[in-house]
């Protein structure tokens, strides 16, 4: 499962908030980016035709079906797949070439944690 960033927008105003009329999604996202009523409707729409969103009956309520979580294990799993042979070592040796010495502690805590 793959969000383009129109639908990842939408989403993020949904994880965020909650359930949410498409008016009220409309509201923030044009005041945060400058999106207009129509721009997020289509989206809206796009990402209820994919299944991300459940479209209540009443004033078009909108409800994410798909979990920030849920998302997040299928971008990371495309990403591992596409740039590092579907390796989590890879990628941990990617990021600790990019990751400051105070990060590195806490990944570290948290791997000892897991093994623990």
């Amino acid at each position: 499962m793959r969000l383009f960033e129109s639908e990842r927008k939408v989403m993020e105003v949904l994880w965020r908030e909650g359930s949410l009329t498409a008016g009220e999604v409309a509201k923030i996202l044009s005041l945060d980016i400058g999106w207009n009523r129509n721009t997020t409707y289509t989206v809206i729409n796009k990402c209820i035709k994919k299944g991300y969103i459940s479209r209540g009956s009443e004033k078009f309520l909108c409800s994410p079906v798909l979990s920030k979580e849920q998302a997040q294990s299928d971008e990371l799993s495309e990403l591992m797949k596409n740039y590092f042979d579907n390796s989590p070592v890879k990628l941990f040796s990617f990021l600790s070439k990019k990751t400051h010495r105070q990060e590195l502690k806490k990944m570290k805590k948290i791997i000892k944690n897991k093994l623990e």
